[in-house]
C-alpha cells in the first residue's frame, strides 16, 4: 500500500513545484535576490539597512534550497535528466559553500543566482537552447576566423614588425592588434594611419582584413544564430500543431464513440418497444 501511495504523492508534489504560479513566485524571488545583491555594493545602504538586506537574502536562499529539495524528492533520478535542473542545483549549491578562507571568492559568485532566470523564463530558455544548437556551426566559423587571424598576423609581423614593433613586433602582438582592428576600436588613428604613413599600400592589408572579419565572418555568426532560432521556432510550431491535431483526433474519436453508444441505446430501446 505504501508503494502505491508514494508515486502519487511524488506526482502531486512535482506538479505543484512546476506549477505556473509557483514558478512565477520563484522568478520574483530571483529578481528580488538580484536587487539585494546589487544593494550590497553600496556602503551607505548597507550601513543603514544591512541586517534587513542580509535577512531577505538568507530567506530567499532558503526558499531556493527548499525548491531544489522538493524537486529532488518529486523527480528522483529524473531530476538530473534535465540540464536546467542540474544548472539550478549547481547555482544554489555554490551559494551554500562557506564564503570564507580559500572560498572567499565564491562570495562574488552569488550573483550567478540571477542566471536562474534563463531556465525559468520560457523565452530566455528557448533562446539559450537555440544558441547551444548553433554551437557546432559557430565552431567552424571560429575556426575560419582563427585561420584568417593567423594568416594576417604572420603577414603583419613580416611586413610591419621591424618598423612598428609595438603593434606587429611578434605574432602575439599582431594577434592583439588585429583583434583591436576587428572591433573597429581606434584602429584608424592609432594603428592604420601611422603604418600607412610608412607603407602607402598598407591600406590594402587593413581594408582586406576588416572586410573579411568585421563585415563577412562576423555576419556569419549572426546568420547562423538567426537561422537556428528560426528553425527552433518552426519546430515548436510544428510540435504545437501536432499536439493540437492529436487532441482534435482524440476528440473526434470520443465523439464517434459516444454517437455509437447513443445509436446502440436507441436500437435497444426500439427493439424493446417492438
Amino acid at each position: 500500500m505504501q508503494e502505491m501511495t508514494n508515486p502519487s504523492l511524488r506526482e502531486r508534489l512535482g506538479a505543484w513545484v512546476e506549477n505556473r504560479h509557483v514558478q512565477n513566485g520563484i522568478i520574483a524571488l530571483i529578481v528580488l535576490n538580484a536587487a539585494t545583491l546589487g544593494l550590497e555594493t553600496s556602503d551607505s545602504i548597507m550601513a543603514a539597512q544591512g541586517p534587513a538586506i542580509r535577512a531577505v537574502e538568507q530567506a530567499v536562499l532558503a526558499i531556493f534550497v527548499v525548491e531544489i529539495a522538493l524537486k529532488l524528492i518529486a523527480f528522483d533520478l529524473r531530476f538530473v535528466r534535465s540540464a536546467w535542473n542540474v544548472f539550478d542545483f549547481l547555482i544554489v549549491a555554490i551559494a551554500l559553500v562557506p564564503a570564507s578562507g580559500p572560498f572567499a571568492i565564491l562570495r562574488t559568485l552569488r550573483i550567478l543566482r540571477v542566471l536562474r532566470l534563463l531556465g525559468k523564463v520560457p523565452r530566455l530558455r528557448k533562446l539559450i537552447e537555440s544558441l547551444l544548437r548553433a554551437l557546432p556551426s559557430i565552431g567552424w566559423v571560429v575556426f575560419l576566423l582563427l585561420m584568417v587571424f593567423y594568416i594576417f598576423a604572420v603577414m603583419g609581423t613580416q611586413l610591419f614588425g621591424d618598423d612598428f614593433p609595438r603593434f606587429f613586433g611578434s605574432l602575439a602582438r599582431s594577434f592583439y592588434t588585429l583583434f583591436q582592428i576587428m572591433t573597429l576600436e581606434s584602429w584608424s588613428m592609432s594603428v592604420a594611419r601611422p603604418v600607412i604613413g610608412e607603407f602607402p599600400l598598407a591600406w590594402i592589408f587593413f581594408v582586406a582584413f576588416i572586410l573579411i572579419t568585421s563585415l563577412t565572418v562576423l555576419n556569419l555568426f549572426i546568420g547562423i544564430i538567426v537561422t537556428t532560432m528560426q528553425e527552433s521556432v518552426h519546430a515548436d510550431d510544428m510540435q504545437q500543431r501536432a499536439e493540437i491535431e492529436a487532441r482534435a483526433h482524440d476528440e473526434r474519436q470520443e465523439m464517434l464513440r459516444l454517437m455509437q453508444q447513443m445509436h446502440a441505446r436507441m436500437d435497444t430501446l426500439e427493439s424493446r418497444g417492438r
